[in-house]
């Protein structure tokens, strides 16, 4: 038997369209980071085994142009639900900004730039924030860090957790993804079929069955999505 939904929860699936919004550059763009850099190189464990420093290069830039960025009106209106919902953000963002807007239980379901991870079976984590990684830079355990993402061949750890979220929402928003990277692209079918269910987004290039198309940017978009949704909030 399925749990029962929760009329006061809302989960939100974000990717990199809403963060796009606040200067981040995406990786599937035409002027996107997978133009500028073989994925092969940057986000494997084979790049990393070939060349760490190249790898650490790229983090160390990505982190930094992130900790720059700032949230935009759409990170700040899902943020505003928590006033009347209990809200879960599904993020396969790796910046901080849903955090820094003030949404309080963020799932990063591939990996998170503030935080760096050892390289032995212990995998033992450290926040580093803005700080670059460097060669030589050691977790407790003696092993060399790297960033705590989830790389091309690597599993996506927290699928199981976001499932359970989405079972049990009774609105469920996907925002600035075009759902083709999987196996994250597969949580919109995770939503109960009687659940709310919104897609936000440019580009995308068909509608999942029961989700309402709401076309353009996630920073004009959102905003007014929230509103209605606080308004019709149960007592």
């Amino acid at each position: 038997m399925k749990p029962a939904i929760d009329t006061k929860k809302i989960v939100v699936l974000s990717g990199a369209g809403i963060s796009a919004e606040s200067g981040i550059p995406t990786f599937r763009d035409s002027g996107g980071l997978w133009h500028q850099h073989d994925l092969r190189e940057v986000a494997t464990p084979e790049g990393w085994a070939r060349n760490p420093q190249l790898v650490l290069d790229f983090y160390n830039e990505r982190r930094a142009v992130a900790a720059a960025a700032e949230p935009n009106a759409a990170h700040l209106a899902l943020a505003a639900l928590e006033q009347r919902f209990d809200v879960v953000i599904l993020t396969q963002n790796i910046d901080d900004l849903h955090e820094r807007a003030g949404s309080t239980n963020v799932i990063h379901l591939h990996g998170e730039l503030a935080w760096a991870r050892g390289t032995s079976a212990k995998r033992l984590r450290r926040r580093i924030d803005a700080a670059p990684i460097m060669l030589g830079d050691l977790c407790e355990d003696g092993s060399q860090l790297r960033p705590d993402i989830v790389w091309f061949g690597e599993p996506v750890e927290r699928m199981d957790a976001a499932c359970a979220e989405i079972l049990t929402a009774s609105k469920f928003l996907v925002v600035g993804t075009s759902l083709t990277v999987f196996p994250v692209a597969s949580l919109v079918k995770k939503a109960r079929w009687h659940a709310e269910k919104v897609l936000c987004a440019l580009d995308v290039e068909r509608r999942p069955a029961g989700y309402t198309l709401l076309r353009g940017a996630a920073g004009k978009i959102v905003p007014g999505l929230v509103q209605r949704w606080l308004a019709d909030a149960p007592r």
